[in-house]
């Protein structure tokens, strides 16, 4: 193998690498904004059931309208809570397979050419 050779494969690999760290920044980048949405869903519950609490605390016309009402509302934000950490395991699951087949991609990948780069012995 001559220099010349030796310098395209070196190039070659060294941006094939670039591509694959440009495709997992951007897979980065896409799983942060999933994960903050999830994120921002779950800080709306709480604010929602925070107003829900000071409206019912304005409005109520007694203590058992307001311990009723707290206790139908926690149980609503409860039920929702546990909804809302179904769908956030789903979408852990769904960037851990993400990563997984990221990996097994650019890994196999990586094999065939540093297969190609290395001479024979």
């Amino acid at each position: 193998m001559t220099t010349n050779d030796t310098l395209n494969t070196v190039n070659e690999l060294t941006t094939k690498t670039v591509e694959r760290m440009n495709s997992l920044g951007e897979m980065n980048v896409r799983i942060f904004e999933k994960m903050s949405a999830r994120q921002m869903d779950a800080m709306s519950l709480y604010m929602e059931h925070a107003m829900r609490m000071m409206k019912l605390a304005t409005e109520s016309k007694g203590y058992n309208e307001f311990f009723q009402g707290q206790v139908e509302a926690t149980k609503e934000l409860s039920e929702r809570v546990l909804a809302e950490g179904k769908t956030s395991m789903q979408a852990i699951s769904d960037v851990r397979d993400d990563y997984r087949i990221w990996l097994e991609k650019n890994m196999a990948e990586f094999s065939v050419d540093l297969r190609k780069a290395v001479p024979a012995a």
